[in-house]
């Protein structure tokens, strides 16, 4: 059943937790053989011989998974207990092939944080992670960060000062609210890694009208 608010992208399903986690097990590989080969597209210097039976085997894999593939976005989705999915998400979906992916965590007081390795796919100067990458990284962590898991929040304003490069492999990010009037959430965040932070950012994230219960205020 899709909710028409925000394009009907916001689903409910029957699926059980169980049923989600075994799907996830069954695909997320996939999506991890997926970045191992985007990896080694970039890298690889096989002759024109190798790369054409490659193209070949990729042909079959999107034929077999092209044969019960529905259209449009996989959007967000809950289940009956409260949990929710979108395995679709650049960042996070582990089902995406283009997302590192991030998992965020949380902490008592609020803050979030996380770990990841960016490769070469997320390169931008050479050997450095590309800015826009850092900045899609930043936006995701903040947008969880100020919706404490608690209501829906989405990008106002977001400010990012680069005080130096990022190198590509493991990266941290670390974010945490500074003000929070009900509707509009302010937070703070950095990217960095072994050397510091690299990015720094601020951004409001709003609480849109129709997330809002009328009646909870």
């Amino acid at each position: 059943m899709s909710d028409p608010t925000y394009g009907g992208y916001f689903t409910s399903s029957e699926l059980t937790d169980e049923q989600v986690d075994a799907l996830e097990a069954r695909w997320s590989p996939v999506a991890e053989d997926l970045r191992g080969l985007a990896d080694l597209a970039i890298r690889s210097d096989v002759g024109a011989d190798a790369v054409a039976e490659a193209r070949r085997h990729l042909a079959a894999a999107a034929e077999i998974l092209g044969s019960a593939a529905p259209e449009g976005p996989a959007g967000v989705v809950r289940n009956s207990t409260g949990r929710s999915w979108q395995w679709g998400n650049a960042v996070v979906g582990q089902r995406n092939a283009v997302a590192p992916p991030m998992r965020v965590q949380r902490h008592d007081d609020g803050s979030t944080s996380a770990r990841l390795v960016l490769g070469n796919a997320y390169e931008g100067p050479p050997s450095m992670v590309h800015g826009g990458v850092s900045a899609l990284l930043l936006d995701h962590l903040m947008g969880v960060t100020a919706s404490s898991m608690q209501k829906l929040t989405m990008t106002g304003t977001l400010t990012l000062r680069y005080t130096r490069p990022l190198p590509l492999g493991e990266v941290w990010l670390a974010g945490r609210i500074t003000d929070d009037t009900g509707r509009k959430v302010t937070v703070t965040a950095e990217i960095g890694g072994a050397d510091g932070a690299a990015v720094e950012a601020t951004g409001l994230f709003i609480v849109p009208s129709w997330s809002v219960d009328p009646a909870g205020g």
